[in-house]
């Protein structure tokens, strides 16, 4: 019997996926519950694995494709003589659009890790007790007499590629003759990109369209959802003096401002759950904690907003601590979708780019979404009518207008600056 590996849906708003890569070439024995291909979801890369056990027969959408969920993707072969049979159910032109699932009219969900890949580390990665190398890689080495455990690898996820057994035992000229050779199938593994400063976009020619990622895609869905929501926008000055000061004090400690900030807004939301609510069919959610979203830019483009989660009840080394672990696991797509789509309230701090003040988009099922401006000093009136300098920083909340309303939302910045300006020490506590 032949089966397909159809797109799976990885997250509630997906309707299409891309190939990162395939774990498995055609040909490779396949057992049930097994890694076969890794697809992109809109925030994270997943582990997709096969539904049944056979071999690998053909590969419908390539590395770098795209997909509609529910699409099938590549076929199994239950035996090696169906293997044949399996590709003459393929589009015949590799440019033709994914086939439509086949009876079953509602294909079987794929079984799917949830936990994101590790980085690549200093050996060779394993998944399921099997070491990830390319059909090419395990043929050299096999010929060479190599252990391919003591290799590291250097394609996607640390996976082993052919180059890296040449580069191990030097035998680079001799490996030249097997990838030409007909009988071998090989998937072409994108080479590891360079870091890049995450506020940088990747490069574009000028003149050029540049199709959107899947996470870009996403933010464009959800922007649109949002337009939707009637909102409003209150602004305020918070003076930032005793923040800042504190902020010196314990930044060697690994504290960020990001922390410090959420922090903030997480014990003001305790006064104030109307604005950590959000509206459901008819009803206002009142969520059981309170779990700060941080907008962060991608550095592939779109951004996407880790959580915080118990924001208040963390003390503020702890928060820190997790907080850069969310932003290093969200750059290397390695979030699970729990760390990205539980959160109750927003951040988003353009200040740290010298921006002095603006208007954040709502997000979905939220209630209210908060825009940092950078702090600066400030020529001020005191209260005995004299002036004086002052760091000052503008903030503007976004609130959904169903659930918030002006009074809320006053009060709730109120109570914020409050505890900036005057409580501040209680952030440490």
């Amino acid at each position: 019997m032949i089966h397909d590996i159809f797109m799976p849906a990885l997250s509630s708003t997906m309707t299409e996926g891309k190939i990162v890569s395939w774990v498995k070439s055609p040909g490779d024995k396949v057992e049930k519950g097994e890694t076969v291909v890794v697809v992109e979801s809109d925030k994270a890369d997943m582990d997709v694995e096969s539904f049944y056990s056979g071999y690998l027969a053909t590969i419908l959408v390539e590395a770098g494709q795209e997909a509609p969920v529910g699409s099938a993707i590549a076929f199994i072969a239950e035996t090696e003589a169906e293997i044949e049979q399996a590709k003459q159910k393929a589009p015949t032109s590799p440019s033709s659009a994914p086939v439509a699932p086949s009876a079953p009219s509602t294909p079987p969900t794929p079984t799917v890790s949830e936990t994101p890949k590790s980085a690549p580390t200093t050996v060779a990665s394993n998944r399921n007790g099997r070491i990830v190398a390319s059909p090419r890689a395990r043929k050299l080495a096999k010929t060479l007499k190599v252990d391919l455990a003591t290799i590291q690898g250097s394609g996607p996820y640390g996976r082993i590629t052919a180059e890296d057994v040449e580069v191990a035992t030097g035998t680079a000229a001799e490996s030249t003759a097997l990838t030409t050779t007909p009988s071998v199938t090989m998937v072409s593994q994108p080479a590891s990109p360079s870091p890049k400063p995450v506020h940088v976009p990747a490069a574009a020619t000028p003149g050029e369209t540049k199709p959107m990622n899947t996470l870009q895609k996403a933010v464009v869905r959800n922007m649109l959802a949002s337009v939707e929501v009637p909102d409003f926008h209150v602004g305020y000055t918070i003076t930032t003096d005793e923040l800042d000061k504190l902020y010196k004090q314990i930044k060697s400690k690994g504290v960020t401002m990001t922390a410090l900030l959420a922090k903030a807004v997480a014990m003001a939301l305790q006064k104030h759950p109307i604005v950590n609510a959000a509206y459901v069919q008819d009803a206002i959610a009142y969520p059981s904690g309170i779990n700060i979203s941080v907008a962060v830019a991608m550095p592939d483009g779109g951004l996407i907003t880790p959580v915080l989660k118990d924001a208040d009840k963390q003390d503020i080394y702890s928060l820190s601590r997790t907080w850069k672990g969310l932003v290093d696991r969200a750059r290397s797509k390695q979030l699970q979708p729990d760390e990205y789509n539980s959160g109750t309230f927003t951040l988003s701090n353009l200040g740290m780019f010298g921006v002095d003040r603006f208007d954040a988009i709502l997000p979905p099922g939220q209630g209210a979404i908060l825009a940092i401006g950078a702090s600066r000093p400030q020529v001020v009136a005191t209260q005995e009518g004299l002036l004086g300098v002052k760091r000052q920083m503008q903030v503007n909340l976004t609130c959904d207008h169903r659930v918030i309303y002006g009074a809320d939302a006053a009060a709730f910045l109120k109570d914020l600056a409050e505890l900036i300006e005057t409580n501040v020490q209680s952030l440490t506590m």
